[in-house]
């Protein structure tokens, strides 16, 4: 499994609008990419380390898929428009990383 995570980071100045990340971005990510999808997720910045601390990413979203070329298979067709749409929520470049997904097992001990 991968997880593509498509990060935000914060810069002074910079705008990205949560509301329309949330109700139309990702639900549009979500129908695109379709059964490829195992997982998605989106994460909203709330602050750093603590709370008088900025968050470093305005938004964090993650695609768990099979494998890279499956997610690639199920993106490229709908690039231009997912990429597209970016300027609508906001003027930060996103910074994308594909990750080998390893589930860590916990014990309660």
């Amino acid at each position: 499994m991968v997880k593509v995570s498509i990060l935000y980071p914060t810069s002074p100045g910079s705008h990205f609008d949560a509301n329309y990340y949330l109700k139309v971005h990702m639900p549009m990510c979500v129908r695109l990419l379709g059964n490829t999808l195992k997982a998605a997720s989106a994460e909203i910045g709330l602050s750093g380390a603590t709370a008088e601390h900025p968050a470093p990413f305005a938004a964090i979203a993650s695609f768990t898929c099979d494998s890279v070329h499956a997610f690639s298979e199920a993106f490229l067709p709908h690039a231009e428009q997912l990429q597209g749409d970016i300027p609508n929520y906001t003027d930060i470049a996103p910074v994308i990383q594909i990750s080998e997904l390893n589930e860590l097992a916990i014990s309660r001990t």
